[in-house]
């Protein structure tokens, strides 16, 4: 089968708001570093056009009507995935492997500090009976501050009478969060070391926005938002974008490139409707099985060089790690003690930050992944560098309430 390589990416920063840059902006920005990283000519050169979006983020229907101008795809094929970007890696490794394209760009990106009622958006992704109207006469923590938390004095659900106050949808965060507590043994202190890495290794990331010199005590001493998880748990939502550029193998070495392989991508998409599946991360599992199984993986724990594994919330990394099979059940919480995920460790996780020290940047949370990945193959990742890297991984999970992932697996030429 075609091999399908990496041959280009481009991003821009990643910043909590960007006042003076519209979507479009960002969107053009991360492609034309993208094109010229890979030295192609989109209007020559690229079969295909890629993005990851979702309309209810961008605040407008169709979305993808708007998106030819930014991507250098104008009168060319161009089409949506409505998905994290590591579905659009796989969308284009298929498109590539069909023999039709040869080169295929993918973008994904966040325009979140324009999102006025992002908790409004996670809510109607709820079912509408049973879910979306969770309301009632609760003390109410102060949610300032959190990702973007809808208006102050927030309107009543629908169903709810006018004297009940809506709880912010990260609750389920919370449930969640006891369940993985519960079930394997960790402990919130050990939770909040996950952010104590994460945002250590966010200062050795020029694009990181959320770099902190904390310790556990400063996580542990946040307030409680959904106990047990806490404020500084959660990671903070960032305005940025990516691009990818992918060709078959042959177009690599014709440009001289050196490549990064795409060798294995997986995806699980399961239901978002909370009475219907558990609270374990299946979707990890099945993905990362997908993804192995293409890649030849067969013992990851010893084949795999570094991991970017989405950490929106602490408790997150460790239980991706687990589903991953890069920790047995119970055995994240030990790694991390060890110093076993640290960037000089035997398993760095998240050398970038994660979205922790990153951000929570959307759909472009697996591409954001993916670019880590690939500055830590070519030898660019500066002082977070991890020595004689051949094998990463990436993965991401599409956020509350679904029960979607996708991995990917990327091995140097």
């Amino acid at each position: 089968m075609t091999k399908v390589c990496v041959i280009g990416i481009g991003f821009t920063n990643f910043n909590p708001i960007t006042p003076d840059m519209e979507w479009k902006d960002i969107m053009y920005e991360a492609c034309q570093k993208a094109y010229v990283d890979a030295g192609v000519d989109p209007r020559r050169d690229i079969d295909s056009f890629i993005t990851c979006a979702e309309d209810y983020w961008e605040g407008f229907s169709i979305f993808d009507e708007f998106v030819p101008d930014q991507v250098g795809a104008l009168l060319r094929p161009c089409c949506t995935v409505c998905g994290d970007g590591i579905y659009g890696l796989g969308n284009a490794a298929m498109q590539i492997q069909t023999g039709l394209m040869d080169v295929v760009s993918i973008e994904a990106h966040s325009k979140v500090s324009d999102l006025l009622t992002y908790g409004d958006v996670v809510l109607h992704a709820m079912d509408p009976i049973y879910d979306r109207p969770v309301s009632g006469p609760v003390e109410r923590p102060n949610y300032a501050g959190l990702p973007s938390y809808p208006e102050e004095n927030p309107k009543p659900l629908v169903g709810s009478s006018d004297e009940t106050d809506r709880v912010h949808p990260y609750f389920l965060a919370g449930l969640e969060m006891q369940h993985f507590l519960k079930t394997t043994g960790t402990t919130e202190e050990e939770c909040a070391e996950v952010a104590v890495k994460n945002k250590k290794n966010a200062f050795l990331n020029p694009y990181a926005a959320y770099e902190a010199k904390i310790s556990a005590d400063h996580v542990m001493k946040s307030e409680y938002c959904f106990k047990p998880l806490k404020r500084m748990d959660i990671s903070p939502n960032v305005d940025g974008a990516v691009c990818f550029v992918l060709a078959n193998e042959n177009i690599a070495k014709d440009l001289g490139i050196e490549p990064i392989y795409l060798e294995g991508f997986g995806w699980s998409s399961e239901t978002p409707w909370l009475s219907t599946r558990g609270m374990e991360a299946e979707y990890a599992r099945k993905s990362a099985e997908m993804a192995y199984k293409m890649a030849d993986i067969v013992q990851p724990t010893k084949e795999i060089d570094l991991a970017e594994i989405d950490d929106r919330f602490t408790y997150k990394e460790l239980q991706h790690l687990e589903a991953l099979g890069l920790a047995r059940k119970g055995e994240a919480k030990t790694l991390l003690k060890e110093g076993v995920t640290e960037i000089e460790g035997d398993l760095p996780i998240n050398p970038s930050g994660g979205s922790l020290g990153v951000g929570n940047c959307l759909e472009a949370t697996g591409l954001q992944k993916s670019l880590e990945i690939i500055m830590q193959l070519r030898g660019h990742a500066g002082k977070r560098q991890v020595p004689d890297a051949e094998v990463g991984l990436a993965q991401a999970w599409r956020g509350l309430p679904s029960g979607s992932g996708a991995v990917a697996i990327f091995r140097r030429g």
